[in-house]
């Protein structure tokens, strides 16, 4: 069986790095490298693909740091996933014409989900992504400003006829606390679906929550705020991701 691949995260306001806690605006920490620099960096160390989010175009519904993407695809030289903002076809093309490998889509799909479907469609599995932000269960859109009353099987069940294969599922009550993943979500997730990828997102604050997601069969995990804060270094990600 194949390790569980590690994704870092890189969120950006305004070109630069950041975190949230629980996706609050207002409880932000900005952090010196640039996201190129840090694109690279994990390059070096083995990793395929970088989960990146667009946090000023998550807020005003178009994507708002395409130069700060283009420079990362063209510097680092590794695959990225693109989120936030994402709400018209013209956006979705722009993402890909400056270097995403794939494009996350969050509230588009559980608002308007003929249009996510017609994304699929056009676009296909294999570069979109669903993003699904869940709270209690339930999905939560619009930078984690509302909650729908749609639960995530119920998402997903509408797209899998159209091709998803791929899936990013935040629990936002975890989200930059470092208190480790909502283990029984993503493996009751996995063993629903086993046809789609899940990735694991919110939480991960050390390598043992890697290695136990690993034990469980999971296939991709986001790591973001544990990075920063000197939890899981480069060095462990350099070392787990050339021996996956």
């Amino acid at each position: 069986m194949s390790k569980i691949e590690i994704i870092p995260a890189i969120d950006i306001i305004e070109g630069r790095c950041v975190r949230l806690q629980q996706g609050d605006y207002d409880r932000r920490k900005v952090y010196d490298a640039s996201p190129v620099d840090m694109a690279k960096r994990y390059a070096d160390c083995g990793v395929k693909r970088i989960h990146v989010v667009d946090l000023d175009g998550a807020k005003s519904s178009s994507p708002k740091n395409l130069r700060t993407l283009e420079q990362m695809a063209v510097g680092a030289g590794v695959e990225i996933e693109w989120g936030g903002g994402i709400k018209s076809e013209e956006s979705l093309r722009a993402l890909f014409d400056y270097g995403a490998t794939y494009a996350i889509v969050g509230s588009v799909a559980a608002r308007e989900p003929m249009l996510f479907a017609q994304w699929l469609a056009t676009f296909g599995g294999e570069r979109m992504v669903l993003g699904a932000d869940v709270r209690d269960g339930k999905i939560s859109v619009n930078g984690w400003q509302e909650d729908l009353a749609v639960t995530i099987e119920e998402l997903i069940d509408g797209f899998l006829p159209m091709g998803l294969s791929q899936v990013v599922c935040t629990d936002i009550t975890r989200d930059g606390m470092l208190q480790g993943p909502t283990d029984e979500l993503y493996v009751q997730l996995q063993e629903r679906y086993p046809m789609v990828d899940f990735t694991v997102s919110g939480g991960i604050g050390s390598m043992a929550d890697i290695e136990r997601l690993n034990e469980k069969g999971l296939r991709k995990v986001i790591v973001g705020k544990a990075i920063y804060e000197n939890r899981i270094t480069l060095k462990d990600i350099e070392q787990w991701s050339l021996n996956v």
